[in-house]
């Protein structure tokens, strides 16, 4: 079955080991490269390729916003995200955002046919490694109460801070789309942890995964360009 694929990495030598590895494959054809993760939403927006590989850290837009703005411009766009990071919080911000699948380039000789093969049968796809740190979180939510499900509520204005810390807006640009002051985002921070009890921007991240903020709350971010 022919696929068109894009890849989108900021180094180019993974680049063309990924390019060679995929074009490989008969009907397989990369049709572009992005070198940072803007010019991947836009190549996506004008040849909206079937599957994008794609690595989290990239110069002027990193992965994960480049993922939430290709979901929205190119939803018949599938994502695998090629990456050497397998932190368990960002792994969920990527799936929450939108990506098919996850594979460590640590993996990638070995897995990446196989992972672009899956996703084009309409199968997700996470590297060993991935799989078990979700098996892991699954396993441990499951046998012990969540942390977060009995703390205090939040106020609307502070769900609506922890959702935009979640999507990785700093305060000033948190303060910017809610047309508040730099002050009164971090004082609304700094309310949030105390009552939650956690104490890194990561644990909000893990709070508005768990208990479904991210999706319950309207996009407030910037439009598309």
């Amino acid at each position: 079955m022919p696929v068109s694929i894009l890849i989108a990495d900021d180094h180019e030598l993974v680049r063309q080991g990924v390019r060679h590895t995929l074009e490989a494959v008969e009907g397989w054809t990369v049709v572009a490269e992005a070198a940072n993760g803007r010019e991947a939403v836009e190549l996506v927006l004008r040849l909206q390729p079937g599957i994008v590989v794609l690595d989290l850290s990239m110069p002027e837009m990193n992965g994960l916003e480049a993922i939430r703005r290709i979901v929205k411009i190119s939803p018949q766009t599938l994502i695998l995200v090629l990456s050497i990071h397998d932190s368990e919080v960002l792994i969920h911000e990527v799936l929450a955002a939108g990506a098919k699948g996850y594979l460590l380039k640590s993996d990638a000789a070995r897995d990446l046919v196989a992972a672009v093969q899956a996703l084009t049968e309409g199968r997700p796809y996470f590297t060993a490694k991935v799989s078990q740190a979700l098996l892991d979180n699954f396993l441990g939510q499951s046998n012990a109460p969540n942390r977060f499900e009995e703390g205090p509520r939040l106020t609307p204005r502070e769900n609506e801070i922890v959702r935009l810390v979640a999507d990785s807006k700093t305060n000033k640009e948190i303060a910017a789309l809610l047309n508040i002051s730099v002050r009164t985002v971090e004082t609304h921070r700094s309310n949030i942890m105390e009552k939650l009890g956690i104490h890194s921007a990561s644990d909000l991240i893990l709070y508005a995964i768990r208990t479904g903020l991210k999706e319950a709350l309207p996009p407030v971010a910037a439009p598309l360009p």
